[in-house]
């Protein structure tokens, strides 16, 4: 998976924004902290949940449990939203 061509990731200092453009077929915005910039990066290259989930144990101090809810509660957003491409 990976995430689409019409959606920008933008990163403020402060917060991460996903912009859609173009023919995205969702009309809004993404705002989210550090942890979405970070799986938004991450999904700019094919990956899989499983790869996500690993590099951000290793970027961040938190339990394996906890990362991976993140992860997927993010996933399933953006797959709602029609941003990633499976």
């Amino acid at each position: 998976m990976r995430l689409k061509s019409e959606f920008i990731p933008h990163e403020t200092g402060k917060e991460s924004l996903l912009i859609p453009v173009g023919g995205a077929g969702f009309s809004g915005l993404v705002k989210g902290n550090k942890t979405l910039g970070a799986i938004l990066a991450l999904l700019e290259k094919d990956t899989t949940e499983e790869r996500i989930i690993a590099a951000m144990k290793e970027r961040f101090d938190a339990s394996e449990e906890l990362i991976a809810s993140d992860v997927r509660k993010a996933i399933s957003e953006l797959r709602r939203i029609g941003a990633i491409d499976e």
